[in-house]
């Protein structure tokens, strides 16, 4: 066995598109060119409005706090949470207490095992 660190001590701080608050860490380069990262979001910490460049699942594994598209609402996220972007979709995220969540970034998703909100 191997133990590995993904917290934010190890990432590097984002300030692209207007974010702050943002560390990213690297994670794993998967098949067919998808990757996986962990977003650390401090109190008031927002990833700027931006526009994805490949398919994006956003899971929130701490903390809570709001994601949206290119409507100008908010919508609540939380722990156990999860949003899905597809490309080029326009989308921005942030929280007023913290939050982490795995980013995976690909293409060819099968999102048929997760539970849809109603």
């Amino acid at each position: 066995m191997k133990l590995y660190r993904f917290d934010a001590g190890v990432g590097e701080t984002i300030d692209l598109f207007g974010s702050s608050g943002f560390v990213i860490s690297k994670v794993a380069r998967l098949f067919e060119g998808a990757i996986v990262n962990c977003a650390h979001l401090a109190p008031q910490g927002v990833i700027g409005f931006h526009q994805t460049t490949t398919d994006q699942l956003f899971l929130v594994v701490q903390g809570e706090g709001w994601v949206r598209g290119a409507e100008p609402e908010r919508t609540a996220i939380k722990t156990g949470r999860a949003a899905f972007w597809k490309k080029n979709e326009w989308h921005e995220s942030g929280t007023d207490t913290g939050m982490t969540a795995i980013l995976i970034e690909g293409m060819n998703y099968d999102l048929s095992r997760l539970h849809a909100l109603e």
